[in-house]
């Protein structure tokens, strides 16, 4: 019979983590260590990915940090470098740096557009580049990108955004079926709303922070772990015939139609 643990272990795995200084990036590196990985924890702070590095270190994992700008083509090559120095081969690949500026398309200014394209549609492409090479060569891997749920339902002042993230969607799809036959499998993860520092003035508006969990059918927002396991599904051989797909964690927020409007509870019968 299968050893289905087995196939969640990640022992004797390396991985690079892409936006580990905080959120899904910080969550998914704790999450791959905690099943067994080495991970290389990386981020533009880089005393951020140290303090990711370091907490994972003290809890009995295996670590180390660096810095790199997901926005630069450069430094994400210089990453790959680094982390095949260490590594000599990388198994996983994880990035998840995002970006948005939340605007009306009119008010929308080319320095605006400039940026979340260059991190959230140029970066991943950059990525993808450099680790996809790396795990052609070695003819395994799994790459895994940050979408959002964003890619399919939106709202005023989301639409660049949105649109960077179905993007990501169709890159992943796309490189999937580029790399495919080397053994190298790409997908995303796409959240709702997910608790995390860059979330955090949400809680200063509680009836926006209700307004959105309302979107979800457990009426609240997720932890970034919830999000990170889902990483960690994608990175694990038990993924193994998962390639070119998106998943969805997102409370239900694609399978219903916005918050309720009256109904609180069904009647169960006696």
């Amino acid at each position: 019979m299968t050893d289905y643990r087995k196939l969640f272990d990640l022992s004797g795995k390396t991985a690079v983590v892409l936006g580990a200084a905080s959120g899904i990036g910080k969550a998914s590196a704790e999450a791959l260590a905690g099943l067994g990985a080495r991970v290389l924890c990386a981020d533009r702070s880089r005393d951020g990915a140290e303090t990711t590095a370091a907490a994972i270190r003290a809890a009995g994992g295996d670590a180390s940090s660096a810095a790199c700008d997901a926005a630069d083509r450069a430094s994400v090559m210089a990453l790959k470098d680094a982390a095949l120095a260490q590594f000599a081969a990388v198994d996983i690949a994880v990035t998840t740096p995002g970006l948005n500026i939340r605007k009306t398309l009119l008010d929308y200014t080319e320095d605006d557009l400039d940026r979340v394209l260059n991190l959230n549609v140029k970066g991943t492409v950059y990525f993808f580049q450099a680790f996809g090479a790396a795990m052609t060569a070695q003819r395994r891997g799994s790459l895994i990108a940050c979408s959002s749920v964003r890619a399919v339902t939106i709202e005023p002042g989301l639409a660049v955004y949105g649109a960077s993230k179905a993007a990501i969607g169709l890159l992943v799809k796309g490189f999937a079926s580029e790399v495919g036959p080397f053994g190298v499998r790409v997908n995303a993860v796409a959240p709702s709303i997910v608790e995390t520092a860059l979330t955090a003035p949400f809680q200063q508006r509680p009836d926006i922070h209700k307004l959105y969990a309302a979107h979800t059918v457990f009426n609240r927002w997720s932890d970034a772990g919830e999000v990170a396991t889902a990483v960690a599904y994608l990175a694990s051989d038990a993924a193994s015939y998962v390639s070119g797909s998106t998943l969805f964690v997102d409370g239900g927020w694609t399978g219903v139609d916005g918050p309720p409007t009256g109904l609180t509870a069904l009647a169960r019968p006696a």
